[in-house]
């Protein structure tokens, strides 16, 4: 099989879907790689390096779309790159669908298959494999960005997360007790914030109490709670997640104004169209904005910011999937590997995951 790894386009977006290191081993399995020039230069991986492990280098984005049987990808297309993909092409990437009915109408419209990491499920039913890498970092970097961009300098309350002496630390609220909001917890804890989460499940709920012994405070999350926290809070983060669906709107705009005058909220959840109602996709050039004196981080890739890091991650993750589709084709892979059906998104003209369709209001 061909696959293609064009250069990713989104703002400031620098990781690459595939690194030398797993076109190695895919090129060894006598597999063909194709790379956009440039394409690797956000992980310090250049063009010699790929040329080294047997992909051929591409001048532009329009040659690896119109050569590649595969395009492997980390961010959803864009348009520019939607109008590049053809019927009974495989994409396999970051869709993120819900929230965004301009890329499912150019992905339906290109007659190509499309895969979405985020939704391909764990072979025992639970969990989502491909997306916990990346919410891994996310989760880490929130209480890094909400504290950073929480300075006076940016509009923030000017509150050092973790005090001083006879001072007090931030008061960090964290919504969803997941992957992202749990590694959000473990570094906001580690900066010496006051940490509480607030989770649905009561399962959930009682590991996350008997993980952070007391250093974390886990509750069950009801809208009493939240209306009782919210205004104590110095740092809210949103990390709930509906598999393929637009994430809920858990605090509305009539309640910001009971928050902490130039509080700050992080939505992890903005990829899915995020967790707070006055939550709108910002970048790594322009990250924050305030809505009623309230500042808000909202990126929406917010791993690319480290993608040293998060192409690693995400690569060890998704090889055995991407090796799987180029040695027996779509169709088998996703049958033969449990879960993996799940990431089936679009499929020749139509909406096939029950969740996006849902969230786009279409019936299947």
């Amino acid at each position: 099989m061909i696959i293609g790894i064009p250069k990713e386009i989104k703002n400031n977006e620098n990781r690459v879907g595939l690194n030398p290191e797993s076109v190695r081993i895919l090129t060894e399995a006598g597999h063909k790689v194709i790379v956009e020039t440039s394409a690797g230069q956000g992980i310090y991986a250049f063009d010699e390096d790929y040329i080294t492990v047997g992909a051929e280098i591409m001048p532009d984005a329009e040659s690896v779309f119109a050569k590649a049987d595969m395009i492997v990808k980390v961010k959803e297309p864009q348009p520019s790159e939607t109008a590049m993909l053809r019927e009974n092409q495989i994409l396999f990437t970051y869709l993120h669908l819900a929230p965004d009915p301009v890329q499912a109408r150019g992905l339906l419209d290109s007659g190509c298959v499309a895969i979405a990491y985020e939704t391909v499920t764990g072979e025992n039913g639970r969990g989502l494999p491909l997306l916990q890498p990346m919410s891994e970092v996310a989760g880490r970097m929130a209480p890094m960005m909400g504290t950073f961009y929480g300075a006076k300098h940016f509009g923030g309350r000017g509150h050092l997360i973790s005090g001083v002496s006879g001072t007090q630390s931030m008061n960090v609220l964290i919504l969803g007790g997941g992957i992202s909001g749990f590694n959000a917890a473990q570094i906001a804890a580690g900066m010496m914030a006051n940490v509480t989460i607030l989770e649905l499940n009561d399962e959930r709920v009682a590991q996350l109490n008997d993980y952070f012994g007391g250093n974390v405070w886990a509750m069950k999350s009801t809208p009493d709670i939240l209306d009782t926290l919210l205004p104590h809070a110095d740092m809210v983060i949103g990390a709930v997640l509906v598999p393929g669906a637009s994430a809920p709107k858990l605090i509305k705009r009539d309640m910001l104004s009971v928050m902490k005058p130039a509080a700050i909220m992080v939505d992890i959840a903005i990829d899915q169209g995020g967790c707070f109602e006055t939550s709108k996709p910002t970048t790594h050039a322009d990250p924050i904005y305030q809505v009623d004196g309230i500042n808000h981080y909202c990126v929406a890739n917010m791993p690319g910011a480290y993608p040293l890091t998060s192409t690693a991650a995400l690569n060890i993750a998704t090889l055995p999937y991407i090796m799987d589709i180029a040695d027996k084709g779509w169709e088998r892979a996703l049958q033969d590997r449990k879960g993996f059906m799940d990431g089936l998104n679009v499929k020749h003209g139509k909406i096939v995951h029950p969740a996006v369709a849902e969230a786009l209001g279409l019936t299947l």
